[in-house]
């Protein structure tokens, strides 16, 4: 027993021993690795912002307190490329900036020191996925889209009102080209949170070129076209068919008229607004509707696009009827009643276009407009079915006036 405490007492004296060894080193000892010089470490870069951009970003800081501060080395591409900066402020209100170019499209890591008049350098400051944009994003940017459905409205005062679908939120402008009514090449600019803009005038039957730009970033230092000018719709103005060469004709299964003055003719007269009899287009009521009439427009009309149909001042007035055309009418009559449940099949069988089915849903008297199908082919002759009547009266139908346009240049 007296062994093993005399063992443990001399383990306890050794190491005390060299605890008060180790005291007596001196606090400055690590100058001997230093040569005899103090370690310093300047300011460090912080709060570093990355703008990112075509080929190219730029970087931007604040510039810290430290006075001794007297250059910034900004490192990437693994140290193997840099660029120095003078610090010329201690102010952190002020910024420090610089703008890296000649880059490939890539994300990228920068490393940045801050250096005093010694040489001494900061503890690194890394910036990691840097981004910079080029080709490659670039087609991936389209052009703002037009409203298809509703792409232009012509108005009064001869302006044309272009219509656009809401653009991706990192649209900046769009701008537009176009060759006004004097013969003048014009710009105008489409901004982000529009849909719409104006043309004040326009010389039909010259295109309309729109090309969008756009930021990858709320940051970016560049912005970005699309690749090329998409061309606008087609822009038509309508111009009325001319009454003065409409003439009836009397297709088979056809109804007949009430008496002489309520012909189909009384429906180009010229008359405005719903008419009494007997200035009225009035079938005689010999058939069960459906009924048609039918007349030749006198010319072939390339892009028929709207007609304006108007009631009687009180009877049988239309409210579900089509409108169909065809350029010749040689071999495409149908022997097929009105009535028949195959008549609308045997007509688009014998070239014939249903250019509208329209609606009314009021009593029928009052002007209504109604469009036809798109790019429909070329019109001459029209033949109009009439399905239901608002009197309710299954035999009769009266109409004041039709007025037709078409597309043009």
């Amino acid at each position: 027993m007296k062994r093993i405490i005399s063992r443990f007492a001399i383990t306890a004296v050794a190491a005390v021993t060299l605890a008060g060894t180790a005291c007596n080193k001196k606090a400055t000892d690590y100058r001997d690795f230093l040569n005899n010089e103090e370690l310093t470490y300047p300011g460090a870069v912080t709060g570093v912002t990355v703008y990112p951009g075509d080929g190219r970003l730029m970087l931007a800081w604040s510039p810290g307190p430290d006075q001794t501060v007297t250059r910034y080395v900004v490192y990437w591409n693994s140290f193997m490329d840099s660029v120095v900066l003078s610090a010329a402020s201690h102010n952190p209100v002020d910024t420090v900036k610089t703008i890296i170019s000649n880059l490939s499209e890539y994300t990228y890591s920068f490393y940045i020191n801050s250096y005093n008049a010694a040489g001494d350098k900061s503890i690194t400051t890394t910036v990691n996925n840097a981004r910079v944009y080029g080709a490659q994003y670039k087609t991936a940017l389209y052009n703002r889209l037009p409203d298809a459905s509703n792409p232009y409205v012509l108005n009064s005062d001869n302006s044309v009102t272009l219509n656009f679908l809401a653009p991706d939120t990192i649209n900046i402008n769009t701008v537009i080209r176009y060759t006004n009514a004097a013969g003048v090449a014009s710009t105008l600019n489409l901004a982000p949170g529009s849909t719409t803009t104006k043309l004040p005038s326009y010389q039909f039957g010259t295109p309309v070129l729109y090309q969008s730009s756009y930021v990858p970033d709320r940051k970016a230092i560049d912005t970005f076209l699309t690749a090329a000018a998409d061309t606008f719709p087609t822009i038509y103005r309508l111009v009325q068919c001319d009454k003065g060469l409409f003439r009836e004709s009397k297709l088979s299964g056809d109804a007949g008229v009430y008496e002489s003055q309520t012909s189909v003719s009384r429906l180009w007269d010229g008359s405005n607004g719903p008419q009494g009899y007997p200035n009225i287009y009035h079938s005689d009521g010999g058939q069960k509707l459906p009924i048609a009439l039918s007349f030749d427009m006198g010319k072939v009309y390339d892009r028929l696009a709207v007609v304006e149909e108007v009631g009687r001042d009180c009877c049988h007035n239309p409210d579900d009827f089509e409108i169909w055309g065809i350029a010749d009418t040689t071999g495409a009559i149908t022997p097929l009643s009105t009535q028949d449940n195959g008549w609308k099949n045997d007509m688009q069988a014998k070239g014939w276009t249903l250019l509208t089915e329209a609606f009314r849903s009021d009593d029928g008297k009052a002007a209504a407009r109604f469009e036809f199908i798109a790019d429909p082919p070329p019109v001459r002759f029209i033949r109009i079915r009439i399905k239901h009547v608002y009197s309710g009266s299954d035999n009769s139908a009266n109409m004041s006036e039709l007025t037709f346009w078409s597309k043009e240049l």
